[in-house]
């Protein structure tokens, strides 16, 4: 169910921050980002859907890998400007072939 009153606030590409969490892990996977097409995809077909920055274009994740992610719940943080995706997540989510993109410790 999609709540309506909720605005989401587009940055100046119309592009929204999108954090994809494993349902039963709680892990972090990725950060991509989406727009209003991308998430109206995502709700519609239950899949993930982002905006590619570098192609410029629409994709489903896992496409071409498999590697998708099936999305139980769609949260919107306190401010409107970024979204989790609550995933089922089938193989791995980066692009590396690591289960996850926050694989590497910067610091701790």
């Amino acid at each position: 169910m999609v709540d309506v009153d909720i605005e989401i606030k587009f940055n100046e590409k119309d592009l929204v921050p999108v954090i994809a969490q494993d349902a039963e892990t709680k892990e972090v996977l990725m950060l991509a980002y989406a727009n209003e097409q991308a998430i109206r995809k995502t709700i519609e077909t239950g899949y993930a859907h982002y905006w590619s920055r570098s192609r410029n274009c629409l994709w489903k994740k896992g496409e071409t890998s498999g590697n998708t992610q099936r999305v139980l719940s769609i949260f919107i943080d306190c401010d409107g400007d970024a979204l989790i995706y609550l995933v089922n997540q089938k193989g791995n989510a980066c692009h590396t072939g690591k289960r996850t993109c926050f694989y590497r410790v910067l610091w701790g």
